[in-house]
């Protein structure tokens, strides 16, 4: 009965070089201002960002379940049975159930940067499926990892949901995509959601929900920098901006400074025009054939493709080579 998480804390990827407060000092300092997306995900956050998976204009995840539901018994054939199944961004881990059904691996790896979020959706893993040996990592899976000595023996497929690879600008996600090859042994799976080009319309009204949840989402950066980060910033003066880049075929989130003004962080004077945007996230969309080129780079070669009637997004089960 599997009903404990075993818990390996990677931490020290998150806190090394790259900290919280160094990253958010370097972005707000630079010109133009920016922060990594990857802090969004506090406890907060993650909530916030699991409350916009449900939105009605918000068609990626609800989308992406939909493939993968119809699709569950073709990847289960592909991967083989007793596999280690490792998610990516594990989140509130929903889509992962599919595919648990299905597949019926052996193990289940979740790694987060969320460690309370982590620990929860794990641990109500654990108690779903007693016959699962569940782990959990903490850590920034955009930086080297390792996986636990106990899954030294196993045969990896990874799981990387929602179109994460896309929050890469395309020249990060194949050097992502490399670091998985490494970690990865030979002929290991990788199961990849990418979101694909489409209306723009249909684009900015999915990062621009009727409820403002994104908007909430983007500002609880400002929020979480103020609490841990003890900056002198009112998160109230800033306005959500999103729109689609066609020329660089991506979702742009920005946060605009609505009024002249000076924040405070760790003793550095942050000056903002009215107007002025801190640039939070990208969100490449891919065509088919020019993801799988970029994978093919990687040294990934494609098993088995599965999209929606309407191509709004797809699914890709990739082998490392």
């Amino acid at each position: 009965m599997a009903l404990a998480v075993r818990f390996h804390d990677q931490q020290h990827t998150i806190d090394a070089s790259h900290s919280f407060f160094d990253d958010t000092l370097a972005g707000l300092s630079a010109s133009p201002k920016w922060a990594s997306p990857k802090y969004f995900y506090d406890l907060r956050g993650s909530q916030l960002f699991d409350q916009i998976c449900v939105q009605p204009e918000y068609y990626p995840t609800r989308t992406e379940e939909a493939i993968l539901e119809r699709a569950a018994d073709d990847i289960a054939a592909i991967a083989g049975r007793d596999a280690t199944l490792i998610e990516l961004g594990s989140g509130a881990s929903r889509k992962v159930r599919l595919l648990l059904e299905s597949m019926h691996p052996s193990h289940y790896l979740g790694i987060d940067i969320s460690k309370e979020f982590l620990l929860d959706s794990t641990r109500r893993l654990a108690a779903d499926y007693p016959w699962l040996d569940v782990h959990a990592a903490c850590a920034d899976f955009s930086h080297a990892m390792t996986l636990p000595e106990a899954l030294d023996d196993a045969r990896p497929v990874a799981f990387f949901p929602g179109s994460s690879i896309g929050n890469f600008d395309p020249a990060a996600a194949e050097a992502f995509l490399l670091g998985l090859h490494a970690l990865l042994p030979p002929g290991s799976g990788l199961l990849v959601g990418v979101d694909l080009v489409k209306d723009k319309d249909v684009l900015e009204a999915a990062y621009n929900d009727s409820a403002g949840v994104t908007a909430a989402f983007n500002l609880n950066l400002l929020e979480r920098i103020r609490h841990e980060l003890g900056a002198d910033l009112d998160p109230a003066r800033f306005s959500h901006r999103a729109f689609f880049n066609e020329e660089q075929s991506r979702i742009e989130m920005h946060l605009v400074s609505d009024m002249p003004q000076v924040a405070n962080l760790g003793g550095k004077r942050i000056a903002f025009q009215a107007g002025e945007t801190i640039h939070t996230e990208n969100s490449y969309k891919y065509s088919v054939e020019g993801f799988q080129q970029l994978a093919a780079r990687a040294g990934f070669s494609v098993r088995a493709l599965w999209t929606d009637a309407n191509d709004y997004f797809s699914v890709h089960y990739l082998e490392r080579t």
